[in-house]
């Protein structure tokens, strides 16, 4: 059976989603939990990576399981063997087709500011603080330059290998919250590794006025420098996207 799962965990605790040689990684605990309820290794495959620290709300995965047990007894059964820092939202029967990275149409990522001098316990390590004055109508100025299809390469890192196609479609951004809280919330097609990281440092330069508006302009033309990236535990992988309908969605306030 392909079965689909979808998840959230905090981040803080694993060294990203991908398999690590000392199995820190969710990958590494979820086909630890599979091992042991099946006796051998089931082969976890993610709709993305998330870097160490980075948290999500909606990440999907899928794996190939043996018949006998319920899709959505798999649910129980995996969060009875993984740690309390990750767990299986949903379970279900996904057609053999179904690919958690392959069959993604798009990704939507939200980012964590706290500007207030004080950061109240309940935010370390869930939001970046940076206790700056951001205005927001620059904000939203500078988020509605970067909707649409361009070429993101100046808001990557490399990853040491020759770098892939850059260009990319953003549809939304937007920025939300109030008072001392800041959301920037980025879906688009697919990102770059540490895209949001990157542009969510540009426009905190931006929104606190340490650079113009322009500055996208010259990022795009290959120009000019980017804000450096953000900490990656002001991160959400949010929901992932597919071509009939919302896998991994999760609604409301992040704790």
């Amino acid at each position: 059976m392909n079965l689909r799962l979808q998840l959230a965990y905090d981040g803080s605790h694993f060294s990203g989603w991908q398999s690590q040689a000392d199995g820190s990684a969710v990958q590494d605990k979820l086909e630890a939990a599979f091992r042991t309820l099946v006796g051998h290794r089931i082969v976890v495959h993610g709709a993305g990576r998330t870097d160490a620290g980075v948290h999500a709300l909606g990440q999907v995965a899928h794996a190939e399981v043996p018949d006998g047990r319920p899709a959505a007894a798999w649910k129980a059964a995996l969060n009875g063997n993984l740690p309390r820092e990750v767990r299986v939202l949903a379970s279900t029967r996904a057609p053999k087709s179904f690919h958690a990275r392959f069959s993604a149409t798009g990704k939507v990522y939200r980012y964590r500011i706290w500007t207030d001098p004080a950061l109240p316990p309940h935010e370390i390590g869930r939001a970046w603080h940076l206790p700056i004055r951001l205005d927001r109508t620059r904000l939203r100025e500078a988020a509605r330059h970067l909707e649409g299809r361009h070429d993101f390469r100046r808001f990557s890192a490399n990853r040491g290998t020759p770098m892939e196609n850059t260009i990319r479609s953003l549809h939304h951004v937007r920025v939300r919250g109030s008072g001392s809280l800041f959301e920037l919330e980025f879906e688009g097609d697919g990102f770059l590794y540490r895209m949001v990281r990157i542009l969510t440092g540009t426009l905190v330069k931006i929104g606190s006025g340490q650079e113009p508006l322009t500055l996208l302009d010259q990022l795009f033309a290959g120009e000019g420098k980017p804000g450096r990236a953000a900490p990656a535990h002001g991160l959400w992988l949010v929901r992932v996207r597919y071509a009939h309908g919302t896998a991994g969605r999760r609604t409301g306030t992040i704790p």
